[in-house]
């Protein structure tokens, strides 16, 4: 599990190697990532748009932005969450994930959340360093 905090929002991250979706002898590694969006603020936010960089063991970066998160924009009220689980393949058996995300605030206001960096690592393989 992977926590960070950004002003009053929290963004927790639990990622996991998914072997039924991975082919090792091909080059492809698969992982799912589910993350909690916490608002422990006291007003509303909206999350608009995402921002990954994807590093494999061999440095190759991948950066994927859009809006939003799961096609939603989702709007969170003070003391909820907002969960969704996505995925992502890497040609290399490690690798690891940062970002952020854009959001706006009840007056309209943008302001950026962080997501903690986290590893993408084969079950045998954690706790190495990259």
């Amino acid at each position: 599990m992977y926590s960070e905090v950004t002003g009053t929002i929290r963004v927790v991250v639990h990622p996991r190697y998914l072997p039924d979706h991975s082919d090792p002898e091909d080059h492809r590694f698969v992982w799912a990532y589910s993350v909690k969006i916490e608002n422990l603020g006291t007003e509303a936010v909206q999350l608009r748009a995402r921002h990954w960089r994807i590093t494999d063991a061999l440095g190759r970066e991948q950066t994927v932005d859009g809006p939003g998160v799961v096609g939603e924009q989702p709007l969170i009220q003070p003391g909820s969450s907002f969960e969704y689980t996505s995925g992502t393949p890497l040609a290399t058996p490690s690798g690891f994930m940062s970002g952020h995300y854009d959001m706006t605030g009840p007056d309209g206001q943008s302001f950026t959340v962080s997501v903690p960096s986290f590893a993408l690592d084969l079950p045998e393989a954690a706790g190495r360093p990259h």
